[in-house]
């Protein structure tokens, strides 16, 4: 989708967890969905974070998908925004990319954290 110049393309599709909605295996499976992301795009929101970037959980582990953060190395988008691990909230920029988690609510689903407003 484009608005005012902008290309926005978005995705539901995690790594499998806890049999929810939208989990798909890791490796094959997902790397189908990963590629899907246009090469044109500007702004990427999926739920989940790409590994190793704002995906650590309260237990020390990674969560993101791998797949993901390869597909985000190649089309460099100014953006990519997430959530779903809730207690890694917060922004990094990596090269071209600036990746935002945006939870806000914490582990507990209790609200902790303030809106990001990005200035396109």
């Amino acid at each position: 989708m484009k608005i005012n110049g902008v290309q926005f393309w978005g995705s539901p599709i995690t790594p499998w967890f806890n049999n929810w909605a939208f989990n798909r295996q890791r490796g094959d499976e997902i790397k189908k969905y990963s590629d899907l992301v246009p090469d044109d795009t500007d702004v990427l929101i999926t739920h989940g974070p790409p590994f190793g970037i704002l995906d650590e959980t309260v237990y020390g582990k990674r969560t993101g998908c791998e797949e993901l953060l390869l597909r985000v190395y190649h089309v460099k988008p100014k953006f990519h925004i997430f959530g779903h691990i809730h207690e890694d909230f917060g922004s990094f920029t990596k090269g071209e990319t600036t990746f935002i988690n945006a939870s806000v609510l914490d582990d507990w689903y209790e609200m902790k954290n303030k809106s990001i407003i990005l200035d396109l």
